[in-house]
């Protein structure tokens, strides 16, 4: 009868011990290949365990410490300004979207959800970032095209339905205004939801590197992803191009490979570090999410 009991107990956390493993072998395995010899590599192939531990990979990506620690700041800077900044826009597009007295909701819900599948195009957003705007080569060109996702206020908005309006109208019944309701009611209540749609868009701000190739060219302004886009474009070139390299460099094996692994680790690591943070509001964010769309 006791193993009737705990037996499937044990089956269920067998599976996800075995689940958990499953995701954390690419990882290890990413790891262990920025830390393998490219020679090793090209041979051999991928191992669980390199044979043996060459560094030269992140002696690549860090030749220039200072460069990349520049690149990691103009990054921690738009991903989390430009999170707090979108994330309140976003809440506050999002709310009068979920009120029900709201007589406008349904067509400024089309609105949005309209631009989420047709938009201006490349050619018009840079002219108009570009000539009109004139944000080209400062950090803000950065930060400002995505303060205002169509899906993330969509999501958002499935959030805010989920409130009782009862509680928003005894609010209004007590003589509270509506920023007061929106600040001090509305977003505590919403905060799984926050921090669901705060985690993605910290992961799109600081995962970018096409708005930087289009609008970036100071060095000072250069964020880690696009850095690590144009290491591997120069290792590329460099490979590719070997017979125009000079004679004692032709037999040189330039780290393709292990430094494509190395640059994996240096952009996702900081965001390791971050998701556990999140992690509890992300799951309760994702159960509601999943109760209405």
């Amino acid at each position: 009868m006791a193993f009737k009991k705990i037996g499937p107990q044990v089956w269920i956390n067998l599976l996800f011990i075995l689940f958990c493993l499953s995701c954390i072998f690419p990882l290890f395995a990413i790891l262990s290949v920025s830390f393998s010899n490219e020679t090793d590599i090209i041979q051999n192939g991928y191992r669980l365990f390199p044979a043996m531990f060459d560094f030269s990979a992140y002696a690549y990506i860090l030749y220039k410490p200072l460069q990349i620690l520049n690149a990691f700041k103009v990054s921690i800077f738009v991903s989390f300004f430009g999170t707090l900044v979108s994330l309140l826009i976003t809440a506050g597009i999002a709310y009068p979207l979920a009120r029900e007295d709201f007589k406008l909701k349904n067509k400024l819900s089309f609105y949005v959800f309209f631009t989420m599948l047709f938009n201006g195009g490349l050619v018009p957003t840079y002219m108009l970032i570009n000539n009109y705007l004139h944000l080209s080569n400062t950090i803000w060109v950065l930060i400002l095209p995505y303060l205002a996702v169509p899906w993330f206020i969509l999501i958002l908005r499935s959030f805010m339905q989920k409130i009782p309006h009862s509680i928003i109208e005894s609010c209004m019944m007590d003589g509270a205004s509506e920023f007061r309701i929106f600040f001090q009611i509305i977003l505590p209540l919403a905060k799984p939801g926050l921090a669901t749609v705060a985690l993605f868009m910290l992961l799109q701000y600081w995962n970018d590197w096409w708005l930087s190739l289009l609008y970036i060219e100071k060095e000072s302004l250069v964020p880690l992803q696009f850095m690590l886009y144009r290491m591997m474009n120069n290792i590329s070139f460099l490979t590719n191009s070997s017979n125009m390299m000079p004679p004692g460099m032709k037999n040189v094996v330039l780290p393709s490979e292990s430094a494509r692994m190395a640059m994996a680790i240096v952009a996702a690591g900081p965001m390791l570090l971050v998701f556990p943070f999140f992690q509890k509001y992300f799951v309760r964010g994702l159960t509601v999410g999943a109760v209405k769309g």
